[in-house]
């Protein structure tokens, strides 16, 4: 999952805006891993970042 860090308008989704803290990519659309690589790094129009990698935690069970 990715989470969006600034916002930005997604030149390659019909300049769908995403603001910061939105989920990457929204529900329903299917990006290839090298426009992962663009937004993640500063390579893209932009010059920076855009969105960012989150890793989910694993939910901990507890003893009852």
């Amino acid at each position: 999952m990715y989470r969006v860090r600034e916002r930005f308008a997604d030149l390659t989704d019909n300049k769908y805006l995403y603001e910061a803290g939105d989920e990457f990519p929204r529900i329903g659309l299917k990006v290839s891993k090298e426009r992962i690589e663009e937004l993640k790094s500063g390579n893209n129009l932009i010059g920076k970042a855009v969105i960012e990698e989150v890793k989910e935690e694993r939910k901990k069970k507890r003893n009852a």
